[in-house]
């Protein structure tokens, strides 16, 4: 079942390069649990409960803020119920005209063929810079 929740994982990295998150969400859970990265502004709605409040907290604001918004996926890991994504998130943001090249660690929990667990590990300081908002 393990080889089956990495194909899973490939298949909806493969959904969001080719544009189709339609194709992303078909794959999520009804009662999916999405966390954004602790220090990602997108955390602002921790936790994201569903396909519908990933499309619309996470997705339509990546989509919207970002030109060429992409993750590149360096290694899938298989830890049985959980897969494990390394890679790297790519794009400009709007606002500042800035590049992205961020370190990622995408953590999936998958049951019954679906996931049901997403947490995001991110390297929050480089998205504070390039999106232009500064400490204080």
């Amino acid at each position: 079942m393990s080889r089956q929740n990495v194909e899973l994982v490939r298949g909806l990295y493969k959904a969001f390069a080719a544009g189709d998150v339609e194709g992303v969400l078909g794959c999520l859970d009804p009662d999916i649990v999405w966390l954004e990265a602790e220090g990602n502004p997108y955390a602002d709605g921790n936790p994201y409960v569903g396909p519908d409040a990933v499309a619309q907290g996470v997705f339509a604001r990546c989509i919207g803020e970002w030109d060429g918004f992409a993750v590149a996926v360096d290694e899938l890991l298989d830890a049985g119920d959980t897969v494990i994504m390394l890679g790297r998130y790519h794009g400009t943001y709007k606002a500042t005209g800035l590049a992205q090249h961020t370190q990622v660690v995408h953590v999936w929990r998958i049951a019954n063929g679906a996931a049901v667990r997403f947490q995001q590990f991110a390297d929050t300081r480089q998205l504070a810079r390039v999106m232009g908002i500064t400490d204080t």
